[in-house]
Parts: C-alpha cells; sequence; structure tokens
C-alpha cells in the first residue's frame, strides 16, 4: 500500500500537542505535499519515499522560522515517526489515514 494519503496527526511539540491534516502526494520515489495545522500550512519539501517509509523538510515559520526534518513510516493506515526541530530536539508524530 502506498504512503499517500491524507492523514489526521498529532506532533508532541514543547507547546504541547500539535493537530495537523497532512497530506503527502507520492510521484515514484518523491513525496510532496503539505501540513496544515492551527499555525498554517507547511509545504512537504525534499521528500524521499523508500516503500512504506518517507522523509521530508517543512520550513516553519510560525511561531519562529526553522527547519523541520520529518522522517516517518505507515503501516495500514497508521502513521508513526518524528519531527527534528532544531535547538528543540525530536518530537513524536503520529497520524491516522482518512476514510
Amino acid at each position: 500500500m502506498s504512503i499517500a494519503g491524507v492523514y489526521d496527526c498529532v506532533t508532541k511539540s514543547p507547546m504541547g500537542d500539535q493537530n495537523s491534516v497532512l497530506t503527502l502526494v507520492v510521484d515514484g520515489d518523491t513525496v510532496t505535499g503539505t501540513n496544515a495545522g492551527a499555525t498554517g500550512a507547511m509545504d512537504v519539501e525534499e521528500g524521499k519515499v523508500d516503500g512504506d517509509s518517507a522523509t521530508w523538510v517543512m520550513n516553519m515559520t510560525v511561531p519562529m522560522p526553522m527547519k523541520l526534518e520529518a522522517s516517518v513510516t505507515v503501516d495500514g493506515d497508521a502513521l508513526t515517526g518524528s519531527v527534528k526541530a532544531g535547538a528543540f530536539g525530536e518530537m513524536a508524530m503520529t497520524g491516522t489515514r482518512q476514510g
């Protein structure tokens, strides 16, 4: 099963749980999309897919400019992984594929 899809995600950040809707679009071994949350949407950039795993970068602007590095694995409809946020370190990320 492709990791492409729309996921309801929660990221465990230092500022509490951050809910977002992650949309992943797969084309060959490349992934693009968006991660939309309370502070707006970030583009999925430099995305790579390897089987049921993917990595990408997002450039956060709110509440502060920061490069976020995501690494996830999808098992069925469950997404698990982490987001590396500079000095804040790694934050756990989980998600469930929508309908």
